[in-house]
């Protein structure tokens, strides 16, 4: 049986983490590597645990665009995230030539 408020509880607790990592803005958050690190784990964190809530759930809520939320969880794991962030997948390429 899947808990949705223990889902839920994951889900607010990465975007409060998320919030609290990137409130330095933009530059600060591009010059740290591990800010970037801890973002990506908490967004991939936040896909998961919304892939595992309730379809009755969802239903209930269709103005959370679910599917597109669930779905960036391949963007992150399979690394599609280093086109769409320029600094994040310029060093990912670098470390892989290396």
């Amino acid at each position: 049986m899947k808990d949705n408020k223990l889902y839920l509880i994951h889900i607010l607790e990465c975007i409060s983490r998320i919030e609290q990592y990137t409130s330095e803005g933009k530059d600060a958050f591009l010059r740290d590597t591990r800010t970037q690190d801890a973002v990506l784990r908490n967004l991939q964190i936040m896909s998961e645990s919304t892939q595992r809530l309730s379809s009755e759930l969802k239903a209930a809520h269709p103005e959370v665009a679910w599917d597109r939320i669930a779905g960036f969880r391949n963007v992150l794991v399979y690394s599609y995230w280093a086109s769409i962030w320029p600094a994040y997948g310029k060093s990912s390429n670098t470390a892989c030539r290396d």
